[in-house]
């Protein structure tokens, strides 16, 4: 889940298949009952239909947590704490970090850092549509050390600089889970 949207669509299905959801977050979800194989089975065939998965053990669930951490951190946090990533998801998470990137990397085929990197350029499009932030803000907003630091990133992952995107009538951006 990556949008309050998201976590309302769950919330609600949770409830039509009367259940009690104590805490539903972005990538975690709580209930207080415990499911069998066959509702455990039906809920999943629903939440499918909304493009969501239920995810049962440990691997699976620590890179979903990753990616809801990494995701949470760029587009809905304004916290631009001076820790490091890699310490701020070990603290989070409750993990080494070695452990976390080497498990992302064998299961997902990239590494943290460039999923990192890919959900930071779709904020920067997402910034750079809106036209509302320089992109001397937008570095700053996003952590990055410098405009040009920016703009190379962003047109090693896309091909084209950050103004001639701004200047572009269809700005095609991907989805947060399509990442």
């Amino acid at each position: 889940m990556v949008c309050s949207r998201c976590k309302m669509v769950v919330t609600d299905e949770l409830i039509k298949f009367r259940l009690h959801p104590t805490s539903v977050e972005l990538g975690e979800v709580e209930i207080t009952e415990e499911l069998n194989s066959k509702k455990k089975d039906e809920l999943n065939k629903v939440l499918q239909s909304f493009g969501f998965e239920l995810i049962d053990d440990k691997r699976s669930r620590l890179i979903e947590k990753i990616k809801t951490t990494i995701v949470d951190l760029v587009h809905y946090s304004e916290d631009r704490s001076e820790t490091n990533f890699s310490e701020h998801i070990s603290k989070k998470l409750h993990h080494d970090y070695n452990y976390m990137s080497n498990l992302f990397s064998e299961v997902e085929g990239i590494t943290i850092e460039k999923y990192l990197i890919s959900q930071k350029i779709e904020k920067v499009k997402e910034l750079l549509k809106y036209d509302e932030l320089s992109l001397s803000e937008i570095a700053e907003r996003l952590g990055y050390s410098s405009v040009a630091y920016l703009s190379n990133q962003f047109k090693k992952q896309t091909g084209l600089t950050p103004t001639f995107y701004k200047s572009l009538k269809q700005n095609k951006r991907k989805n947060i889970e399509d990442l």
